[in-house]
């Protein structure tokens, strides 16, 4: 049993598992949704909500250092303290949600999606479609004269009998000849 055994080993070294928290807390920073396994959703998130409340800190400077020891790029921590501080600065605590997608098809490994709230996936509603429908839409030129249409078997037949009954134009050569 793991008794008084916290934290997420997740099967690396010491150093691998920081690198590797580092680049997750730094990818969701900048991208606000990154898809990975399940544990390594529950094992970062701690660590996102603690560069947004470093963001959301009166001492700006010193924040704002701790911030960069830990992420990977001047972008995530402009970022950060740019964009996030601002968006979470009435909220208490709770900025991340874990979605849980299903088995990934190679390994089985159990997929989630870690995002910030505000960032949620909006698909098409129905005010959008009602929009795109009533644009206007680009007339397509006629591709023929006369419409296509089912003929039954008989006119078939009957066609392909009438054909047979013309005789067909020979070409004419084009150039005479030679001698």
């Amino acid at each position: 049993m793991r008794h008084k055994v916290a934290g997420f080993k997740l099967k690396r070294s010491p150093a691998a598992r920081k690198a590797l928290f580092k680049g997750l807390v730094t990818s969701i920073i900048q991208e606000e949704r990154v898809v990975t396994t399940v544990p390594k959703a529950k094992a970062v998130r701690p660590l996102v909500e603690k560069m947004i409340t470093l963001a959301k800190r009166d001492d700006a400077l010193h924040a704002r250092r701790q911030a960069a020891a830990f992420l990977e790029t001047p972008a995530a921590v402009k970022k950060l303290f740019d964009d996030l501080g601002a968006r979470y600065a009435t909220r208490p605590g709770g900025y991340t949600r874990i979605l849980r997608l299903g088995p990934r098809r190679g390994d089985g490994a159990e997929m989630a999606i870690v995002e910030l709230l505000g960032s949620e996936y909006k698909p098409e509603g129905k005010d959008e479609k009602a929009k795109k429908a009533e644009a206007p839409k680009a007339e397509k030129p006629a591709r023929s004269a006369k419409p296509k249409a089912d003929k039954t078997k008989a006119e078939k037949a009957d066609k392909a009998g009438k054909a047979e009954a013309k005789p067909r134009a020979k070409k004419k050569a084009a150039a005479p000849a030679a001698e």
